[in-house]
Formats: C-alpha cells, structure tokens, sequence
C-alpha cells in the first residue's frame, strides 16, 4: 500500500497523495459550487439529478453519501425523502455542504461524518443504498474506498457512482481535450486564484479507470450486477453495483 500513486500526471507517495488532495479541495471549497456550475455549463446538476432518478429509492431509505463535498447529491436524496449521512474527508467542503443543507432546510434526518473512504466508521450491513459523485478519483486507494463502502450496505443494496470517464467520440474527445486543459485552469485562475488545483482535477480525470475498467474494480470490491450508463458522450460515466 506504500507504493507511489497518482496525483495528476505526477506520482507521489500515498500520504503525499492524501494531504495534497486534501489541500486542493480546502483550497478550491468556498468556490467549488461556482465553478462546477461553470466549467460543465450547469450540466453537473442534471447528472447528478439522473442518479438519484435512476436509484429510485423509497422514502425513508438511509444513503450514506460518500465524498459528499457541498451536498449536492444528499440535498437531492433528502428532497426524495431519505436520510441521509454526508461523509467527505475534508472539512472545509464538509462544512460548506453542512452549511448549504441548513439554509435549505434540510436538516431533519440529515448527518455529517468527517471521515476516510478507505475506513468508513459505519456499522457493517447498515445502509439501503450508497452514493458517490466525482470523488472517487481522487481516492488514493480506489479499491480499497471500494470495498469499504461494499461492508457498509445491506445485502441486496446499491451503490451509484458518478464521474468523470472516458469519451467515446474521437471529435468530442479533442474539444474536451483542449477546453479541459486551457480554459479550466483559466476559470480556476480567474474564480479561485488557483488554476494548479484545477489543473491537477483535468489532469486526475486523464488518469482515472476508463468505464469498463471502473467496472472490473467493482467486481473486485465484491459488487454484483456492474453495470454503467455513458452521459454526454461518455464525459461521465455513471456505474451501478450490488452487494448480494
């Protein structure tokens, strides 16, 4: 597990991985809704609200939202009547997303957990469903994170995860391409004075495992009945599994 790992194109130690993603995102929270909603036009939300429409979860289901960031999944999850626990590693974003649920609202059967996905501090067996969006690649033990949130679920629930994939159209690839590695970094330079946190998330996104490849890790995590759906010609990529 001490062998060097990405962060970017660089490769890094695990902990250097771990405390540099750390400062990315403690860097980048106070702006990250903003710029989610400019770098992907506001396509982001309808991603995101295609997950939880595909989850179909009943009303008083218990999600544990992992990488939960600014909460835009568990606003989404509470809103379908779930409760819902928001886990992330990093505080300034967990803070940000505990301070977005209570000026909507939505506090009422609402937790937050600062806590590694890597070694979730959750009852084995205990949730109806699990979710993950755009966190998992900045995971630096993807399989073991995996596995982690496989214990958690009960038997017979699923998890989703939405990221960032790899695009099918060769076109579409070369203007993702050259708007990924120009114009980001620009809008993370003008939004957030920091255009090398963004330059490292195009750069994470490059690196991460392509669509069949994401698929293959949760099997090996003990998922079942893996499965993915491309969106957006493949930008995103969203993968559903099973513990059964």
């Amino acid at each position: 597990m001490n062998r060097p790992v990405d962060f970017g194109y660089q490769r890094v130690s695990p902990d250097e991985k771990t405390r540099r993603v750390d400062e990315v995102f403690s860097s980048v929270a106070f702006r990250y809704d903003l710029m989610n909603d400019l770098m992907s036009f506001g396509i982001h939300r309808l991603w995101k609200r295609l997950c939880i429409h595909l989850a179909r979860l009943q009303p008083g289901s218990v999600v544990l939202d992992v990488a939960s960031g600014t909460g835009d999944l568990a606003a989404l999850l509470k809103q379908a009547g779930c409760g819902v626990v928001m886990c992330d590693i990093n505080e300034a974003m967990l803070k940000y997303g505990r301070d977005k649920m209570v000026d909507q609202g939505l506090t009422n059967a609402m937790h937050y957990v600062r806590a590694d996905a890597e070694r979730l501090p959750f009852t084995d067996n205990s949730f109806d469903c699990a979710t993950l969006a755009f966190g998992l690649r900045n995971m630096t033990h993807k399989l073991s994170a995996l596995r982690s949130i496989h214990a958690k679920l009960k038997y017979g629930s699923p998890v989703f995860i939405l990221e960032f994939s790899r695009v099918t159209s060769d076109v579409l690839r070369r203007a993702y391409d050259r708007y990924s590695f120009h114009a980001i970094p620009a809008l993370g330079k003008l939004i957030t004075q920091d255009p090398d946190s963004y330059r490292y998330l195009v750069e994470s996104i490059r690196m991460h495992p392509d669509q069949e490849s994401l698929k293959t890790m949760l099997e090996d995590a003990g998922f079942s009945r893996v499965d993915y759906l491309n969106l957006s010609g493949g930008i995103v990529a969203l993968h559903k599994g099973y513990k059964l």
